[in-house]
């Protein structure tokens, strides 16, 4: 007869977090890239991006799949062969690694969600 014992069962607290207003939180400096995270929380972070018009991020990549999305001004998104003009309103999404760049067309601020199931 084998014996049982229970354990007892893990729940995860939910957890909801908000930021009422991202734009606010990271401003254009003159010539300048500027980039703060503004939240961690399971499975994703949040970093948002200032960027003078002009500036360039040159070519790198993302250890996780990303979300690009302009909360104000002209982005110019370079992956994958092409060229995407983002403006607000639309979104980016790049698959890990992808080599990508980007080009503040004018004064612009970025919200960058980097996702991580892990």
């Amino acid at each position: 007869m084998s014996s049982e014992t229970a354990v007892p069962a893990t729940t995860a607290v939910p957890v909801m977090t908000d930021v009422a207003d991202l734009a606010s939180l990271v401003e254009v400096q003159p010539e300048a890239t500027v980039s703060r995270t503004v939240l961690r929380a399971e499975g994703t972070r949040v970093v948002l991006f200032a960027f003078d018009a002009g500036q360039v991020l040159t070519e790198h990549t993302a250890a996780v799949p990303v979300l690009l999305q302009v909360l104000d001004g002209h982005l110019r998104i370079t992956a994958d062969g092409r060229t995407v003009d983002l403006r607000p309103g639309g979104v980016v999404h790049l698959g890990t690694r992808l080599p990508h760049a980007v080009e503040a067309v004018v004064a612009s601020r970025l919200a960058l969600t980097m996702l991580d199931a892990r």
